[in-house]
């Protein structure tokens, strides 16, 4: 995955409570397991003016050329409820998202956007609110400042908004790392106590 550090871009509201997995990535767009083709039916449902159709709804934030390049997301209460399917995720990362501000986020969501390097940022709903009405009066000249070293999201007229993260996630993110790269990052001290246990536990190598 691409390190996510410091980054600035458009922003689009999608203020909506309990926006679900199935609104983000319909079942009837998942045509496989693999991680990619996934974006052209991200938020199909919404996004296009009819049911398997392509012609685009043109009242939808995203079809709006104001947000083109769009990078941040701004959604409502428990965005990512619904089913675990990390094919959300990957349709929004595929998209070209690498945030997602919300006030609260379905747990399983929220850990598939880390593994995705899309960062879950959980602020209030009154700073959503004020974020929003400030780059919806000019999208592409006042994008978001997203850093993953501050944990902050940054405006343009200089309200910034402080956020919660794991330090483990916040160093995903980071590096670009998924669990497995995450735990490779110890791989000396791993050794170390592999060699270690040989010592201890002979008979659980023989």
């Amino acid at each position: 995955m691409e390190p996510l550090t410091k980054l600035t871009g458009v922003a689009a509201p999608l203020i909506r409570a309990n926006i679900d997995t199935d609104a983000i990535i319909p079942s009837r767009e998942m045509k496989g397991v693999s991680k990619t083709g996934l974006a052209d039916g991200l938020f199909a449902g919404w996004r296009y003016a009819s049911v398997g159709g392509r012609e685009p709804n043109p009242d939808f934030v995203l079809n709006d050329p104001a947000y083109a390049g769009v990078r941040f997301l701004l959604g409502g209460e428990n965005f990512g409820c619904g089913s675990s399917r990390e094919h959300a995720a990957w349709a929004l990362a595929e998209y070209g998202f690498r945030g997602v501000l919300a006030p609260s986020f379905n747990p399983i969501f929220f850990n598939n956007c880390i593994r995705n390097g899309i960062a879950p940022v959980t602020v209030s709903a009154a700073t959503i609110a004020a974020l929003a009405a400030e780059v919806s009066a000019d999208p592409q000249g006042r994008p978001l400042t997203l850093d993953m070293d501050a944990l902050t999201i940054t405006a343009p007229s200089g309200l910034t908004a402080p956020f919660p993260l794991a330090p483990e996630a916040q160093e995903m993110l980071r590096q670009g790392l998924d669990e497995i790269d995450l735990t490779l990052t110890a791989r000396e001290a791993i050794n170390a106590f592999r060699e270690a246990d040989k010592t201890r536990r002979p008979w659980i190598y023989a």
